[in-house]
């Protein structure tokens, strides 16, 4: 099982917020106040909304949970950045 969502991270983290609120819907409806914020995660950061499912308690974040969290950002971050330098590259003129 755990082999499966290793290959699920590695095929794009909107395919593993798919199957894993499909397999544990409670925790994503603990995780989320609402649907949109979800929704919204899932369109623009799904790097961070997968971290902040992970790292989500009741209790809250605290100590390494917070770098985990900001792992997440750091990595949406860099692939708009990477996405964004891909396509200057692309339509450079010369």
């Amino acid at each position: 099982m755990c082999c499966f969502f290793a290959a699920l991270f590695a095929v794009g983290p909107r395919a593993a917020i798919l199957v894993w609120w499909l397999v544990d819907t409670a925790r994503w409806e603990a995780a989320f106040a609402n649907f949109l914020w979800a929704f919204l995660g899932f369109i623009f950061l799904p790097w961070t909304t997968l971290a902040w499912v992970a790292v989500w308690s009741p209790s809250g974040l605290t100590g390494f949970d917070w770098v985990i969290l900001a792992l997440g950002v750091f990595i949406d971050i860099a692939s708009y950045a990477s996405s964004e330098n891909g396509r200057r590259e692309r339509y450079a003129t010369v």
